[in-house]
């Protein structure tokens, strides 16, 4: 796998210009989309060229909303067979917004919609950002390329659980790609106060133990991309605990370990290196929380080879 070098600050402007359209999509998806438990149903998924909202319930079919990163388009399907295709490029949030919705009611679908970004400091609704926003397509494929990357050692990962595990899926409120694991147990209540995000929100999300973990390309708080572990409710002694690999420190200011990407970059295995990190900070959340791990985890050589048949014999 190639993991492309992605330093925040060279596409710093691009980055923001192309969250906010990742907002005004996935926002559509919250609209009209039953609701599932932590807000699974509002996330974008992964496919092959970029990110998708999944089939969205619309009257009596359904549509979706495809970006794709190799063509840098965003393409409206419907089940009735009709297409409709816009380019990502250079330009203003409003006119972005103003022409997706456009194309959403020539293909019969109304949206009413939240207008006003979410999980960002001093927000401009969509319609009002008008705004010109440059868009590098080469950061946006390198940026691709290691969530595609990162989204695979994601789903091996997953694959090693047996209890409740979220998919590997991406959060457009944070532009982070995020998977997380269940203890079964219900948590005390968060306390909130995360900046630009409703108390009840996170309140739901966090309603049970977590150990998860994600990637982040960057942002003003923290120009930096990394991957990332935490647990909610913190057990004892996490911050000290000994993870994978070297480079991995626990971050006093997030509350979180992270790992610079840099360093699973340069790593002799990149992939080895990040399945290390996942491992270890899960191994370091489930014991010290005295999870029940066993009916959560396949047993020793329990877990099926690729191809789904255990060799016989």
């Amino acid at each position: 796998m190639n993991w492309p070098e992605i330093p925040f600050e060279p596409w710093r402007d691009t980055a923001h210009g192309l969250h906010l359209r990742l907002q005004v999509v996935g926002k559509i998806r919250v609209a009209l989309a039953p609701w599932e438990n932590h807000q699974w149903h509002v996330t974008l998924r992964l496919t092959p060229r970029g990110l998708t909202t999944r089939p969205i319930p619309h009257g009596n079919g359904t549509f979706s909303l495809d970006l794709d990163f190799v063509d840098h388009t965003v393409r409206v399907e419907s089940s009735n067979g009709r297409r409709s295709q816009l380019p990502l490029e250079a330009g203003s949030v409003a006119d972005f917004h103003e022409t997706l919705l456009g194309t959403l009611d020539s293909h019969g679908i109304e949206v009413e919609m939240h207008g006003v970004p979410n999980e960002l400091p001093d927000p401009v609704p969509f319609e009002q950002d008008t705004e010109a926003r440059p868009y590098d397509r080469e950061a946006v494929s390198r940026w691709f390329r290691v969530l595609a990357n990162t989204a695979r050692i994601f789903e091996d990962f997953r694959g090693d659980f047996i209890g409740k595990s979220s998919p590997v899926h991406f959060f457009w409120g944070a532009m982070d790609l995020a998977v997380t694991r269940f203890s079964g147990r219900r948590a005390p209540e968060h306390p909130g106060g995360i900046p630009h995000l409703p108390d009840w929100i996170t309140r739901e999300a966090y309603s049970h133990e977590v150990s998860s973990a994600g990637f982040w390309a960057g942002g003003e708080s923290h120009p930096e991309p990394i991957f990332y572990a935490y647990a909610y409710p913190n057990p004892a002694g996490y911050p000290e605990a000994e993870v994978q690999p070297e480079a991995a420190r626990w971050n006093d200011t997030l509350q979180e370990f992270i790992l610079p990407y840099a360093a699973v970059r340069n790593a002799r295995d990149p992939g080895a290196a990040l399945k290390a990190f996942l491992d270890s900070t899960y191994h370091a959340a489930a014991t010290l929380a005295d999870w029940d791990r066993e009916p959560l985890e396949w047993p020793p050589g329990g877990r099926p080879p690729v191809g789904g048949r255990k060799p016989e014999g």
